[in-house]
């Protein structure tokens, strides 16, 4: 075994990683760029090297400056993680000619898998079952249309060096399908450096079902059964569980075997997962093998008892895989839940901002969070938007799924918008709990998943209450710092000669105005809106963890301030609350005709002019954040009066693209 390691990642997974090794004696190394001078990752290491700017390509992807430090740090091994250069055959060979050990399969396994259509000729090969389309060499736009509708439509053009849902387009038409490649193509040569294209027939409502693959360098090989991984959005995985709902025994059987059929073809070494798509009449397709470790894999760990990580580097130390692998079982139910600073509401479009609070359910038995940000920390535009994993266990999937509803109920977060909420509000679909999956969930289900319920009375009350609750304890909190604590002017109950207080209180509670009326009790307060009255008592705590009492029931949720608002998260819901003064301070002048960046990202393309008409939806400037591409549209038909960008330059969030003059009408 190794005596120390550098782990050539950031994030959860570097976080990972680094306990692992601990746990079982090994010294571990960081590398960090400058934007991640103060990750939870370098905080964890024995050691830590700066190794550039925050730009990947200038210091993740950079695999001189990465072995360098191994070197100078007396690492014996590298671990890649996942994403970055953990796919990197060219870096993998550099490692072991520096004499370092590549956690990770062998770069001839690499290469074999990390041309889409090259593997697809493999597998076929290899008896592995292919979805219909082309995977040629020729890549002239005319030739990929052709072959396009030979397949039929629905057709998806997808990167064949790519993975993540990056460089991949789903084309319903033929008069689509040039758009469509042109896009596919330049996001994939942003990603990967690579154009090429693979053309495969689109299947409707197809369940993606993976295979944990795991082998050694003595020949022996393993499948540690399947993951279901079909909720997704942007073609990247939202919810996985394992095992896959509803898969019969002989099927789980064969797509093991087909699975360990494409490991051996590449002579795999190492952790690895083999994707498939699964027709609903049980008929299953080979997608691609990610030779990696895989987010989702503490699903994996949780059914099997397994650490990946740690046979990983068992492997990689050159140790054999235990012959009882052979006879493992199936362990209860796992499912997984990505956090992620997005914004359901608005396509997923990444938030990027300081995570001013963060609060996730209490490890035990049932519940892992795996992270790698902290309250305080900062997601950026220069990497993936990942906050946490919630992973729970249980003994069956039922009650995986009130499991996870439980810690999704207690998680929340202030400072940047995420999809907690959205998270929740899928846990608690009845599609969800009868285990109705394919890679169409999000979007049947987008009417109940998109659209937080408009705040009601209690609500009202519990913002109201919340702000009562707050503003009593910034002022016990300055009594406790005058010389006369028990002053008249210090307290906080509404005290008055000839009655009980009243007074009005308005706030905006997300985009709408309320004025409540409060009348101060000897405990709590009575919270008058429009013609009701309801009792209201609670306890903020110092965490903002709020314990409410409204008209008579118990409500629980958080209240918390990221300097300029406050967030009320109640359940599924996350409200904006400010006060009039708060929200004129925080609320930007409208741009009438602008049309605004969402973030901050790199213009990959401006597709008009000044004085170009314009139709309704169509793209007007695409740009690139967070390693995907987004598209800004025409409101409706109009008139381009200026342009504020040009290709190549990066934009910061809020900034006017395209000056557009609505047509008139």
């Amino acid at each position: 075994m190794f005596s120390k390691i550098l782990v050539a990642n950031r994030g959860e997974i570097a976080c990972r990683i680094i306990r692992t090794a601990r746990r079982i004696g090994l010294a571990t190394v960081a590398v960090y760029s400058e934007a991640d001078r103060d990750a939870a990752h370098v905080a964890l290491a024995d050691e830590a090297y700066a190794i550039g700017p925050a730009p990947a390509r200038h210091s993740y992807l950079d695999g001189e400056k990465i072995i360098a430090a191994a070197l100078a740090s007396g690492a014996e091994a590298i671990h890649p993680g996942y994403g970055f250069l953990s796919e990197n055959a060219d870096f993998a060979e550099a490692c072991a000619a520096a004499g370092l050990v590549f956690i990770g399969p062998p770069p001839s396994a690499i290469r074999a898998m990390g041309g889409k259509s090259a593997a697809k000729a493999l597998m076929a090969d290899a008896g592995v079952p292919l979805v219909p389309g082309y995977h040629g060499d020729d890549q002239s736009p005319a030739l990929l249309a052709d072959e396009a509708a030979k397949i039929g439509y629905p057709v998806l053009i997808k990167a064949s060096a790519g993975g993540g849902g990056k460089g991949m387009r789903i084309v319903a038409r033929p008069e689509d399908f040039a758009g469509e490649l042109a896009g596919a193509k330049r996001e994939a040569l942003a990603a990967f450096g690579d154009e090429r294209m693979l053309i495969e027939k689109y299947l409707a409502r197809p369940r993606h079902v993976e295979l944990q693959v795991f082998a050694d360098n003595h020949g022996n090989c393993h499948s540690l059964f399947e993951r279901d991984c079909s909720i997704q959005r942007r073609h990247q995985k939202v919810i996985e569980e394992a095992p896959a709902p509803g898969l019969p025994e002989d099927l789980r059987r064969r797509m093991g075997d087909a699975a360990l059929a494409c490991a051996r073809a590449i002579r795999y070494s190492g952790a690895g997962t083999v994707e498939f798509l699964l027709d609903q009449s049980g008929a299953f397709y080979f997608m691609e093998m990610n030779t990696r470790l895989q987010v989702e894999h503490p699903v994996t760990e949780f059914i099997t008892g397994l650490d990946l990580v740690e046979w990983q580097l068992r492997v990689a130390a050159g140790e054999r895989l235990p012959e009882s692998w052979a006879d493992l079982k199936i362990q209860g139910h796992s499912i997984e839940a990505r956090l992620y600073a997005e914004d359901p509401n608005h396509e997923f479009l990444p938030s990027t901002g300081r995570i001013s609070h963060l609060v996730l359910p209490e490890p035990d038995a049932h519940v892992r969070i795996d992270s790698g940000v902290r309250a305080g920390d900062a997601i950026t535009v220069h990497y993936d938007p990942m906050i946490a994993k919630l992973i729970v266990w249980d003994t069956d999937r039922a009650s995986a799924v009130r499991r996870l509803r439980g810690a999704l109920g207690s998680t929340a977060i202030a400072g940047v918008t995420s999809n907690a909420g959205f998270l929740t509000r899928l846990s608690r679909l009845a599609d969800f709990a009868d285990a109705n999956l394919d890679t169409g969930f999000i979007a049947r289900n987008e009417a109940n998943l998109l659209s937080a319920s408009k705040p009601d009375r209690t609500a009202v009350a519990m913002a109201t209450l919340s702000l009562l609750l707050a503003r009593k304890a910034a002022t016990e909190r300055q009594s406790m710092a005058t010389a006369d604590r028990h002053s008249p002017w210090n307290r906080t109950n509404g005290f008055r000669l000839n009655g009980p207080a009243r007074e009005r209180l308005r706030l905006v509670l997300g985009q709408d105005g309320i004025e409540t009326e409060i009348l101060h009790l000897r405990r709590g307060f009575e919270i008058g809106i429009g013609d009701e009255a309801l009792a209201a008592d609670g306890v903020l705590a110092e965490d903002g963890g709020l314990s409410a009492m409204i008209g008579g029931r118990k409500h629980t949720g958080y209240f918390l301030s990221d300097g300029e608002a406050f967030d009320l998260i109640v359940g599924a819901n996350r409200y904006r609350v400010t006060t009039p003064d708060q929200a004129g301070a925080a609320a930007p002048e409208a741009l009438t005709g602008g049309l605004t960046s969402p973030m901050p990202g790199l213009i990959r393309a401006v597709l008009v002019a000044v004085d170009d008409a314009v139709d309704a939806g169509q793209a007007l400037v695409i740009m690139e954040a967070m390693k995907m591409e987004h598209t800004i549209r025409a409101p409706s038909a109009g008139l381009i009066k200026s342009l504020n960008c040009e290709q190549g330059a990066m934009v910061e969030a809020g900034i006017v693209l395209v000056d557009f003059e609505p047509e008139a009408g």
